[in-house]
């Protein structure tokens, strides 16, 4: 069974949202790059235990006691709370992840909460077996929507990512931005900008389909005149440059 590439969601404000699902190639590279920084910490912590040696050699038994069990805490934590603490941190990325374009995100569309972070990588114990990650390659190969284990029980997916340009916002003046983006909530502004990040990734025709549709909304909301920036995604882009200036 070939899972399909994108995960549609339907917003409250009856607008569907695209995310491209990524794919086995580019979650093991992002995964190879955070295991190279795992190494150097690692290998960081290696030269540390040297110096630990040395002071012991020079008599200090207590001190070299303490700091030896410190830095087995340390590798412990970074073994295992690498991912989460990143993925809790940077907002469902980690350096690999981010390097590669990829972010974790709820089932729902929205960001992943520090528990949820913590609970998928708990399952990475299982999902590594039997050390080269099979147990994970067969999940995301045999669900619909790439998910490995940790993802199942999270609920959360992995999904390509492109950055929001910044020229579209800063062409505009602010003195011609004024148009209220400070009332809108905190909901309303995650579907703009989640609309902002994907739409580079929609087919033209659902992407005007779609920017017409938030942008009618917005219009309402904000109580502006109907011919107001006739450019449906202009207008959206002026309000989320306003709202970030805030």
């Amino acid at each position: 069974m070939r899972p399909p590439e994108k995960l549609t969601i339907d917003t409250p404000e009856q607008i569907a949202l695209e995310f491209p699902l990524a794919g086995a190639g580019s979650r093991f590279l992002a995964l190879a790059i955070d295991t190279f920084v795992q190494l150097v910490i690692i290998l960081f912590l290696g030269l540390v235990a040297l110096f630990v040696l040395w002071i012991r050699s020079l008599g200090y038994q207590a001190i070299a006691t303490w700091a030896f069990a410190l830095l087995i805490l340390l590798a412990f934590v970074l073994y295992y709370g690498y991912f989460a603490a990143f993925e809790t941190l940077w907002g469902g990325q980690t350096p690999g992840k981010r390097a590669v374009g990829l972010r974790v995100i709820s089932v729902t569309g929205q960001p992943i909460t520090a528990f949820d972070a913590l609970l998928r990588n708990l399952l990475r114990i299982v999902d590594q077996m039997p050390g080269i990650y099979a147990v994970g390659v067969l999940s995301i190969f045999f669900t619909a929507r790439n998910q490995r284990l940790g993802d199942l029980v999270a609920g959360t997916v992995v999904v390509q990512e492109h950055s929001l340009p910044e020229e579209g916002l800063q062409a505009t003046p602010a003195t011609a931005t004024r148009l209220g983006a400070a009332r809108l909530t905190v909901a309303e502004v995650e579907v703009i900008q989640t609309f902002l990040t994907r739409r580079a990734d929609l087919p033209e025709s659902l992407r005007r389909r779609t920017a017409g549709q938030l942008a009618d909304r917005l219009r309402t909301r904000l109580e502006l005149p109907a011919g107001s920036y006739r450019d449906d995604e202009a207008l959206i882009e002026v309000i989320a440059g306003e709202y970030r200036r805030r």
